[in-house]
């Protein structure tokens, strides 16, 4: 070498260098590596190996973006090898973007056909792309390639279960254990096999065995999150979370988890920063948009949630199709029904014969007979090989819900049993101790108690409370009321709930509370929901299952009001029973479990009837509403004390959000053709009925 070579202090060649600094660095030396790399570049800027190490060195270091520089940098070289492409795949694939990663790749095999590693990786892409068949395709020949290779059945695995493909699925992980038995990432994959064929208590299992042979892998507490978030066992769930962020506090997966958690929680705030954390790391993480397009739904930011979901659905993955049928659910939330049936169409467009954007938007319409989304659903159902048991359970309930419109009893409930079958076999209930918990709520609230505390509480008249059964008509009177000009329709906050966990065990330790603990819990909720729409002079929480606390929300605020709902029984519990509900009902799910819910729930409001002073509390009934809609309004805008407004008649034209079930019904004049529906259906409802002690006619 010249004097003037960089290299020339030592003696070394450019290869002599190379081989330095791989030595270096698998010694674990990464400086001296580092340094000796830049060298070479300084005689060779294209050097693909130095650029290609560096990469790697900076990815360890977790720098992802100068590690995709330098590789990339590095393919620029016209002898690259195939592995450098191979590799640059791989890191454009943990970045998120996953066309740039399928052209590396597809360039890698192109290359070297042989080189499992860039077959391996350009799988994977295209599972994570929802290009699943092509994956499959990619994956097999790596089994072909490499038979005893467990991580390529692990990916096989991974891929046909994505197909829908369980049994195969099964058997690949299966294959991948025999090979390789301590194989966590296996344990963890096979959570979700075990949750898509139902078998929850199996899948929670197989990921606290992955946890157990490796604490730091980051997937299997997301799987044992997600188990947990499917069972409504929030706690627990938000447990594995913090256990991960704990080791990995950047890591993309925990925060946009915990972010989900906080909505759940409706810490709306919260949830937007844990989402921009997430994308502050990963801009192009179509999940992180999509969980901060819920949680700026939460907020009302309906522009900035909107905007969140499109950005989502751009993004290329198996996330667009959610974020698409999310987007037209907050269009019909928000009573823009022209608007999400477009938007339902344009996602069916991007995903065609998606069956789950067909069921999706069966709350948006009113079927007839012939329509084609009927069939769509009964085709997915039947398809073989069967689709995983959550997606069955929603397109049960879609279709009960479709054949019911059409007066189809026989088909309906065909459907609503096997939907309702596959979500009660999700969580344990015991009715029985359900029944005993509810006479202790009534015990505990005598009139002693009711006149020794009444004037604790703090002094508000901003909150009105709604409560009674689901689908008991609470929804219609919010929209009353909330089309008031003076009054905000806050939807059903779980702030009440919150507020009186915070104060104790209920209803086991009221009775020893004094009243700075009524007073206390009472400013807690108020705080809670200081920031709803500040200058209202009513804020309704409309959350039916309150109706528990009706005993103690006088003694916790002078000045709340309670409205109780109540509407047939049977009509109730039927359109309980036809609907799956995004929050926790677990009585909702069994036609003798649901009666017995009912009967307790109905011999709570009797007691609270009797002990409630009658300045707060009244009693509205569904079908009087529907017979005489002004007259019933009017009681309602005087008992909350304010002046009338015509408004309040012309409910269905007010633009609000609107989160419940019953979001549709909202936005049409009130009609009575749901009254006494069940005896249209009263053959299928003998569970219930007998519970009831209601004759079939």
């Amino acid at each position: 070498m010249s004097n003037s070579n960089p290299l020339d202090s030592q003696q070394l060649t450019v290869l002599q260098a190379l081989e330095l600094a791989n030595a270096h660095w698998n010694a674990g030396q990464a400086a001296q590596a580092e340094q000796l790399c830049l060298r070479v570049l300084e005689v060779a800027p294209l050097q693909h190996d130095a650029l290609n190490l560096l990469g790697l060195m900076m990815h360890a270091y977790g720098m992802q973006d100068q590690a995709i520089d330098y590789i990339r940098k590095a393919c620029q070289s016209p002898e690259a090898p195939a592995l450098i492409f191979s590799n640059l795949a791989e890191l454009y694939r943990q970045k998120g973007l996953l066309l740039e990663a399928e052209q590396a790749a597809r360039l890698a095999v192109e290359q070297e056909p042989e080189l499992v590693v860039a077959w391996s990786n350009l799988g994977i892409i295209l599972q994570e792309a929802g290009k699943f068949t092509d994956s499959l395709e990619c994956l097999e020949y790596v089994v072909s390639l490499q038979p005893d290779n467990a991580e390529a059945h692990n990916n096989l695995a991974n891929t046909c279960q994505r197909l829908g493909y369980l049994q195969r699925a099964r058997e690949s992980y299966q294959r991948a254990l025999e090979l390789r038995p301590e194989y966590a990432e296996v344990y963890s994959n096979l959570t979700l096999l075990l949750s898509d064929l139902g078998c929850i208590d199996e899948a929670a299992a197989s990921a606290r065995r992955a946890i157990d042979i490796n604490p730091q892998l980051a997937d299997a507490y997301l799987n044992l999150a997600n188990i947990e978030l499917s069972r409504m066992r929030y706690a627990d769930a938000r447990h594995w979370v913090n256990s991960l962020l704990e080791f990995a506090p950047q890591h993309v997966g925990g925060l946009t988890a915990l972010a989900q958690i906080m909505i759940i929680d409706e810490r709306y705030e919260d949830a937007v920063t844990f989402a921009r954390k997430s994308l502050a790391i990963t801009p192009d993480n179509a999940n992180a948009h999509k969980v901060l397009g819920k949680a700026r739904q939460g907020l009302g930011h309906y522009e900035e949630a909107e905007q969140a979901y499109n950005r989502a659905a751009e993004l290329p993955g198996t996330v667009a199709e959610e974020a698409l049928v999310a987007r037209s659910v907050l269009l019909m939330e928000m009573g823009d029904k022209d608007a999400a049936s477009a938007g339902f169409e344009l996602a069916l467009k991007r995903f065609p014969g998606s069956h789950r954007i067909v069921a999706a938007r069966c709350d948006n319409k009113f079927y007839q007979p012939g329509d084609p989304d009927i069939d769509v659903m009964e085709a997915a159902l039947a398809r073989e090989p069967a689709l995983p048991l959550n997606e069955q359970m929603l397109l049960h309930f879609s279709l009960g819900k479709a054949y019911l419109d059409i007066n189809e009893s026989e088909r309906a409930f065909f459907h609503l049993d096997r939907g309702n079958a596959i979500k009660r076999a999700t969580f344990s209930y015991d009715a029985e101790q359900i029944s005993v918990w509810m006479k202790s709520v009534a015990d505990v609230f005598t009139p002693a108690l009711m006149e020794r505390f009444r004037g604790a509480g703090a002094a508000s008249e901003r909150p009105v409370f709604i409560i009674g059964m689901p689908r008991s008509g609470t929804t219609l009177i919010e929209q009353i009321l909330a089309s008031h000009p003076g009054v905000c329709g806050a939807g059903e906050l779980g702030a009440l709930g919150r507020a009186v966990a915070r104060g104790g065990r209920f209803p086991d330790d009221v009775a020893s509370w004094g009243h700075g603990h009524f007073l206390n819990i009472g400013a807690d909720y108020l705080e809670q929901t200081s920031h709803l729409a500040p200058d209202a002079l009513r804020v309704v929480d409309k959350l039916p299952g309150n109706f528990l606390y009706a005993g103690l929300i006088p003694l916790l605020m002078q000045g709340a009001r309670i409205i109780h709902c109540r509407r047939d029984p049977v009509d109730t519990c039927l359109s309980c029973y036809s609907k799956l509900f995004s929050g926790e009902q677990l009585f909702a799910y069994q036609l003798d479990e649901l009666g017995q819910f009912y009967l307790d729930y109905q011999a709570l409001m009797t007691h609270f009837r009797r002990v409630l002073p009658p300045e707060c509390f009244i009693e509205v009934d569904y079908e009087t509403v529907v017979d005489d809609l002004e007259g019933q309004a009017r009681r309602l805008i005087d008992f909350i004390n304010l002046p009338w407004d015509d408004a309040c008649l012309a409910f269905y034209e007010t633009r609000r959000i609107v989160r419940t079930a019953s979001v549709a019904q909202v936005r049409q004049p009130i009609y009575a053709s749901s009254r006494g529906r069940w005896h249209r259906h009263a053959t299928h409802l003998g569970p219930l009925l007998d519970v009831l002690g209601v004759e079939q006619k």
